[in-house]
């Protein structure tokens, strides 16, 4: 499959997946929390300047479901 980067970022509370194949582009994500998503930037997902509540909003407003979150297991 072409573009199966699959990568996860974690801040220890929550685990943002992002699925390259999937995404869009849209630029949804970096519209509603830009210190977190930077697509200049490597890694362009840095889970610190957020918190994990705002990052699990902002992750669900994605229109491809490129980003999702990893919960754990209980």
């Amino acid at each position: 499959m072409e573009n199966a980067i699959t990568k996860r970022y974690s801040n220890g509370e929550v685990t943002v997946v992002w699925q390259a194949a999937r995404c869009i582009h849209s630029g949804v994500c970096v519209r509603g929390l830009p210190l977190v998503f930077d697509p200049r930037r490597r890694p362009w997902i840095e889970l610190a300047p957020a918190t994990s509540e705002q990052i699990v909003a902002q992750v669900a407003k994605c229109p491809s479901g490129a980003l999702s979150i990893d919960h754990p297991k209980q």
